[in-house]
């Protein structure tokens, strides 16, 4: 229950933050064209508590999934309609500039926390020069394509030399679709189509490869003397298991599988020295898993530094544009119904990992923050009626139209965006009551 509390709390607060600037870049907007403001809500429903400050009514409403700005003369019928304030009384083209500050405070907000973030704190991760794939998982789409290990990725539907953040982002957007796949081997260019399935438990597609990376040792875990008597220490990088490079954890985890207890000749680099070592792994059960073990933890080589400000918000404005790319391929995924709407959060499932994040530290909890943030953002900008992108198309409807669409219309167009909406609550929270239940 207590979990439970706490998950409600720090959802009120990401939540709370960004209605709140979402709505302020409404408002700052619309003051500056001089636009009166009825009233300035969070929340919707019945008013809970507020004040009035001049013609507006700032107040907090009792659903608090939301909020809005109420422009004099905005609703369809309204009798401020003909005041000079009154928003349909404002140039479309003002109409247009507070419409759209609303989604782009959100995402000046996602680049800004960024920003600070690594400003603060960047895991800086060394990248190979040529995405190199370092595992390929048997019978995965890419083994069955033709793809090895070692092959050099140097181009992907038609992106020329990729970095693997790139190849990782396409994978994703790319489930039940082929990817046209160029490598390099032995020095001979070689094409392939590899198409990633569906993963159910993450939503996402999968190819069955991953990057090359270097592999170390992060201290030891269970079996601790079949690690110590080899030698191994924290910060050791493995190279080879009988000959056999080492470029994943995973395929680490295979080379020791296949030695079933065997003896091993292992190479390892401190310090920029090559070492040989034996190792004989241990059937063991660790945390309910049974397999070959030698003691080790592993982990990949994570350097955390600070960013200058210009290299931070350089970084910031990447992750985030690529961010909304990823988003906006998930969304044609689900029209092209290559990937399914399961995948999306409510109310529930965001409540649960704002709980979570601020569980695990205030750099987590921010950087959910800057992810949320940009979600909004994006999702009010998608042209349905009633949310910031409905209203925009609207608008410019009518200026290429040069004139206003007729009540009647614009009535129908609400009503239909309200029901639509209506209908996306309801199935995320469906969707969130969902992953809850235990799988049958």
């Amino acid at each position: 229950m207590v979990s439970v509390l706490q998950d409600f709390w720090w959802f009120l607060v990401l939540i709370g933050v960004m209605i709140l600037l979402h709505e302020l870049g409404h408002y700052l907007v619309g003051r500056f064209f001089d636009v009166k403001i009825d009233a300035f809500s969070i929340g919707f429903g019945p008013r809970l508590f507020g004040f009035q400050r001049g013609e507006t009514d700032f107040k907090v409403c009792l659903i608090l999934f939301g909020g809005y700005v109420k422009f004099a003369g905005e609703q369809p019928g309204d009798e401020q309609s003909n005041d000079p304030r009154a928003l349909p009384s404002k140039p479309r083209w003002q109409r247009m500039c507070i419409t759209f500050a609303g989604p782009a405070t959100n995402v000046v907000l996602a680049v800004a926390l960024l920003t600070g973030l690594y400003m603060v704190q960047y895991p800086k991760i060394p990248m190979p020069k040529d995405p190199t794939i370092g595992y390929v998982a048997a019978d995965g789409p890419a083994a069955k394509a033709g793809i090895r290990e070692g092959d050099k990725v140097v181009q992907i539907d038609g992106v020329m030399d990729p970095t693997w953040e790139t190849i990782a982002l396409q994978e994703i957007a790319s489930a039940k679709r082929p990817m046209d796949v160029w490598v390099i081997r032995d020095g001979q260019r070689l094409n392939f189509t590899v198409t990633p399935v569906y993963d159910e438990k993450q939503h996402v597609g999968i190819a069955g490869w991953t990057q090359s990376s270097a592999v170390q040792v992060n201290g030891y875990c269970c079996n601790v003397e079949v690690a110590k008597q080899a030698g191994l220490k924290k910060g050791d990088t493995f190279v080879s298991i009988n000959g056999k490079p080492v470029r994943t954890s995973m395929r680490l985890l295979d080379l020791i599988a296949e030695t079933k207890g065997s003896p091993a000749d292992l190479v390892y680099l401190r310090g920029g020295k090559e070492y040989h070592t034996t190792v004989a792994p241990v059937w063991s059960d660790y945390q309910g898993s049974k397999a070959w073990r030698i003691g080790a933890g592993l982990e990949s080589p994570v350097e955390i530094v600070k960013l200058p400000f210009r290299e931070a918000l350089a970084e910031s404005w990447r992750q985030n544009v690529q961010s909304t790319k990823l988003i906006y391929q998930f969304l044609q995924g689900i029209v092209e119904r290559r990937m399914s709407a399961k995948g999306l959060s409510g109310p529930i499932g965001i409540a649960q990992l704002s709980g979570q994040a601020a569980r695990e530290g205030a750099v987590v909890y921010i950087g959910l923050m800057a992810a949320v943030s940009l979600n909004l953002a994006i999702f009010n900008l998608l042209p349905i009626p009633i949310l910031d992108g409905g209203v925009m198309l609207m608008l410019a409807v009518e200026m290429l139209l040069r004139r206003d669409l007729s009540l009647r219309i614009k009535e129908a167009i609400v009503r239909v965006g309200f029901v639509f909406l209506m209908m996306v609550v309801v199935f995320v929270l469906y969707n969130d009551i969902a992953k809850m239940l235990p799988q049958g």
